[in-house]
């Protein structure tokens, strides 16, 4: 992938994640008792979170200076 892709890959990973973080929320404020949602939700969250955060070490590499 280049530079470009993975900008836009990211992009796309932090607007789900954003959307399932309002999707949880959402859940919660109508006072759903479906737990397992939630929780399967909570598990894809932390899925996009780790995502993120190794195209985030693609894009910036950590240099020892």
């Amino acid at each position: 992938m280049n530079e470009l892709e993975l900008r836009k890959r990211l992009a796309l990973l932090r607007t789900e994640h954003r959307d399932l973080d309002a999707a949880i929320d959402a859940l919660r404020d109508t006072g759903s008792t479906d737990q397992l949602q939630i929780a399967r939700l909570k598990k894809r969250k932390l899925l996009l979170r780790d995502q993120i955060a190794i195209l985030e070490d693609m894009l910036l590499p950590d240099i020892i200076a």
